[in-house]
């Protein structure tokens, strides 16, 4: 497992470079690592933007791994919307559920309501498969998830599901 022994520097977004948002759900919680690529010496050089994660609720802990998947991409996407919409990203997953999540031909109600919420970004969208082995850049940081407070910047309000149907 990787530490982050001091705070990193975070990089300001080049919204003509493609952004990455690293996945990595585990049933402790979420982390979602927003990085992009930037020319360092002639060399391509890729640093985070942004860290967002968050503890799951009771709710969510009784979902199965590709429905947990295709919620953590919405819950993501959605929290990194100001820095994604209208850009070109990837959404980096060792899991492989969310690309289904796109082509169902007959998903369930919850499924629908998580494909609208995504189906403005399609066209910019791009969605990888990383092996779990290599995709350790938000992997240590969804076991390690933050409180659910104030002070959290992906703060999610108890009554917040009667407000956003993802």
């Amino acid at each position: 497992m990787y530490a982050l022994p001091n705070a990193p520097l975070l990089f300001i977004p080049d919204w003509k470079l493609t952004l990455k948002l690293y996945l990595d759900p585990c049933r402790e919680g979420l982390c979602a690592a927003l990085h992009k690529e930037k020319i360092v010496n002639e060399k391509p050089y890729e640093g985070p933007v942004c860290f967002i994660s968050r503890k799951i609720k009771p709710t969510e802990a009784r979902d199965g791994a590709i429905q947990m998947e295709c919620l953590w991409s919405v819950w993501a996407v959605g929290k990194h919307h100001y820095y994604l919409d209208g850009s070109v990203f990837e959404v980096i997953d060792d899991f492989n559920a969310v690309k289904p999540l796109l082509n169902m031909k007959t998903p369930n109600r919850r499924m629908v309501r998580w494909h609208i919420a995504i189906q403005d970004y399609r066209g910019n969208m791009t969605i990888v498969h990383k092996s779990g082995n290599i995709h350790k850049i938000s992997d240590g940081l969804s076991r390690w998830e933050l409180p659910n407070t104030h002070d959290n910047p992906s703060y999610v309000p108890a009554n917040a599901e009667h407000q956003i149907p993802i």
